[in-house]
């Protein structure tokens, strides 16, 4: 049986600041396909990376892997950005949070 190998939609946003949620949804906007009326909220990017059905881009591959710099938001212990990282708990998704050097 031949073993199927899974697409995977890189995002790649080392470098750039990202000190807010704004900035995330921002930031990956257009990389991912995401509409004008996405609701920018950790709710909506739940449904849009683990659900599905709401960006044609993210859709068309099996994973989604996001690299960002540990800094700013995700340097953060806060509730926010907590609830942001437990979003890409999944099969379909993937943070990788990259110390700085």
């Amino acid at each position: 049986m031949a073993k199927r190998i899974e697409s995977e939609l890189v995002v790649d946003l080392r470098g750039r600041s990202i000190e807010t949620l704004d900035d995330f949804w921002d930031a990956v906007a257009e990389p991912c396909g995401l509409p004008e009326w996405f609701g920018r909220n950790t709710e909506a990017w739940r449904d849009t990376i683990q659900t599905r059905g709401i960006s044609e881009v993210i859709d068309s591959y099996d994973v989604l892997v996001v690299h960002v710099d540990k800094r700013g938001v995700f340097a953060a212990r806060n509730r926010e950005a907590r609830a942001l990282r437990s979003v890409f708990s999944g099969r379909q998704s993937r943070l990788v949070v990259h110390e700085l050097l």
